[in-house]
C-alpha cells in the first residue's frame, strides 16, 4: 500500500492551491481528481462565464458605437465562435494548473476517491484500484448543481449552468429558475444574444443575498432590456416536455411555453461517492461538511475546504480555506477570517460587495451612516459612457462596516474597500488618500466624503 503524508481529494480552487502550499512546506502530497483540474470554477463556472460575458460586453459596446462617434456595420453575435474562444481560454488555464502541479512535484492521480477509513483511501483509476494510507486528508470535492426532484434533468431542453455554457445557439425563449448570481449572469449573456428571458425567483428580490438597493437597480436594468422578472414566485411543475420546448406552470397558475429552462436554484456538496459514512463525519442539514476556523472536521486528521463546507461558494474563498487547511494539517496555526470577503457579480453593469449591507448592520442593532455617490457624477464614467450605478459605503462613526458597488468595473473597485475593512482603514483615511483624476476610483473617495457629510461633487 502506498503511503503519503497528505492526500487532497479534489483539484479545484481549494484542492490544487492547498497542494501547492503543501509542496512549499515540504510535504509529500497526493492530489486526487476524478474529472479535470481546476474544478467547477475553471472548467464549468467562473472562467467560462466570464469569457462569454466579455464577448457580450464587446457586442453591447459595438451596438452603441454611434454614441462614441463611430460608424460600425451591423454586428452579429456568433455563439459557436464565442464558445470556441471560451474553450481555448479554459484549456490554456487548465494546462497552466498542470504545469504548476508538475513544477511543485505534486503527484496527481486521476480517479475517484473513496474512504475506507479516516486515513485509508481507495482510488478507482483508469489503470485499476489503488490504495493510499495518509497521515492527513483534505476533502475539497466541491459542489454540483441542485435540481428539483420534480424536474426531469435528462430532458435535452432542461439545462443547468454547466450545460448552458456549451450551447452553440441561443434559445429563442429561456425560463431561468433562480435569480441569484448564476441566474443573473447567464440571463445577462443570453439576453444580449437575443433570447427572450423570463426569470423566476422565489424570494422577494433578485440577488436575494445582496443589498436591496443594488438588487432594485439591477432589476430596473433587466426590465429595460426586456427581461421579465417574477419575484416572490415559484416554479410548480413542468406540465409538458416536448422535443422543441417545455411548458412550465408557476405557483400562481400562470403557464409559460419556452424553448428551454435553466435551473439555477443553488448547489449541493459533491460528496455522494466519497464513503463519508465510514468516517462518522459531522455534516449540516444540507450535507455540507462541518469545520471549525482551522478547517478541521469532526474526525481527527481530516480537513475540508471549499464548496463542500457550504457558503460562501466562492473560488477565492475556497483557495484561502485550502491554504488554512493545509497549514494546520502540517503544523502551522492558521485560521479563516471571513470579515472582508469580496463578492463579485459579473452582470452588466458589474456588482461588487464586501462586509455588511445597511440592512444587515441594522439587524445587528448598529446605528449606521451611509455614504453614496452616483457614477453619473463621475468624469471617467461619463467618458466611458457607463454612468449607471453607484458606490455605497456603510459606516459606524468613522469605521467602515461594508460597501456595495454597482457600476463599471465594480468587481475591481471593491478590493479597495475589502482592504479598508480588513485592515481597519476608516472613511477619513480613505478620503484623505488622493485618488487620481479622472478615474472610477474617485467614486469611492466621494462616497467616503458623503459618509462624513463632506460631499464635494454631489448634493
Amino acid at each position: 500500500m502506498r503511503k503519503a503524508e497528505l492526500v487532497i481529494i479534489g483539484a479545484g480552487p481549494a484542492g490544487y492551491v492547498a497542494a501547492i502550499r503543501a509542496s512549499q512546506l515540504g510535504a509529500e502530497t497526493v492530489l486526487v481528481e476524478k474529472n479535470t483540474v481546476g474544478g467547477t470554477c475553471l472548467n464549468r463556472g467562473c472562467i467560462p462565464t466570464k469569457s462569454l460575458l466579455s464577448s457580450v460586453e464587446v457586442l453591447n459596446l459595438a451596438r452603441r458605437a454611434q454614441e462614441f462617434g463611430l460608424e460600425v456595420d451591423k454586428v452579429r453575435p456568433n455563439l459557436s465562435s464565442m464558445v470556441r474562444r471560451k474553450d481555448r481560454i479554459v484549456d490554456q488555464l487548465r494546462r497552466g494548473v498542470h504545469y504548476l502541479l508538475r513544477a511543485n512535484k505534486i503527484s496527481l492521480v486521476q480517479g475517484r476517491a473513496q474512504f475506507l477509513s479516516p486515513h485509508r483511501i481507495k482510488i478507482d483509476t483508469p489503470g485499476g484500484v489503488e490504495e493510499i494510507e495518509a497521515k492527513k486528508v483534505i476533502i475539497a470535492t466541491g459542489s454540483r448543481p441542485l435540481i428539483p426532484s420534480f424536474i426531469d434533468a435528462s430532458h435535452p431542453q432542461v439545462l443547468t449552468s454547466e450545460e448552458a455554457l456549451k450551447l452553440d445557439k441561443a434559445p429563442q425563449s429561456l425560463l431561468i429558475v433562480g435569480a441569484g448570481v448564476i441566474g443573473c449572469e447567464l440571463g445577462t449573456i443570453f439576453s444580449s444574444l437575443g433570447s427572450r428571458i423570463t426569470m423566476v425567483e422565489m424570494m422577494n428580490q433578485i440577488l436575494p443575498a445582496e443589498d436591496k438597493r443594488v438588487s432594485q437597480q439591477l432589476e430596473r436594468i433587466f426590465q429595460k432590456r426586456g427581461i421579465k422578472v417574477l419575484t416572490g414566485t415559484k416554479l410548480e411543475k413542468i406540465t409538458e416536455y416536448r422535443e422543441d420546448g417545455l411548458v412550465a406552470r408557476l405557483e400562481n397558475g400562470e403557464e409559460l411555453e419556452v424553448d428551454r429552462i435553466l435551473i439555477c436554484i443553488g448547489r449541493v456538496p459533491d460528496t455522494q461517492e466519497l464513503g463519508l459514512e465510514r468516517l462518522d463525519l459531522e455534516v449540516d442539514e444540507k450535507g455540507n461538511i462541518k469545520v471549525n476556523e482551522r478547517m478541521e472536521t469532526s474526525v481527527e486528521g481530516v480537513y475540508a475546504a471549499g464548496d463542500v463546507i457550504g457558503e460562501p461558494l466562492l473560488a477565492h474563498v475556497a483557495s484561502k480555506e485550502g491554504i488554512v487547511a493545509v497549514e494546520n494539517a502540517l503544523g502551522i496555526n492558521s485560521r479563516m477570517d471571513y470579515s472582508a470577503v469580496p463578492h463579485c457579480i459579473f452582470t452588466l453593469p458589474q456588482i461588487g460587495t464586501v462586509g455588511l449591507s445597511p440592512d444587515e448592520a441594522e439587524e445587528k442593532g448598529i446605528k449606521v451612516k451611509i455614504g453614496r455617490f452616483a457614477f453619473s457624477a463621475n468624469g471617467k464614467a461619463q467618458a466611458m459612457g457607463e454612468t449607471t450605478g453607484f458606490v455605497q459605503i456603510v459606516t459606524e462613526g468613522k469605521k467602515i462596516l461594508g460597501a456595495q458597488i454597482i457600476g463599471p468595473q465594480a468587481t475591481e473597485l471593491i478590493h479597495e474597500m475589502a482592504l479598508a475593512i480588513k485592515w481597519g482603514i476608516d472613511v477619513e483615511k480613505l478620503d484623505q488618500t488622493i485618488h487620481a483624476h479622472p478615474t472610477l476610483s474617485e467614486a469611492i473617495m466621494e462616497a467616503a466624503l458623503s459618509a462624513q457629510g463632506k460631499s464635494i461633487h454631489s448634493i
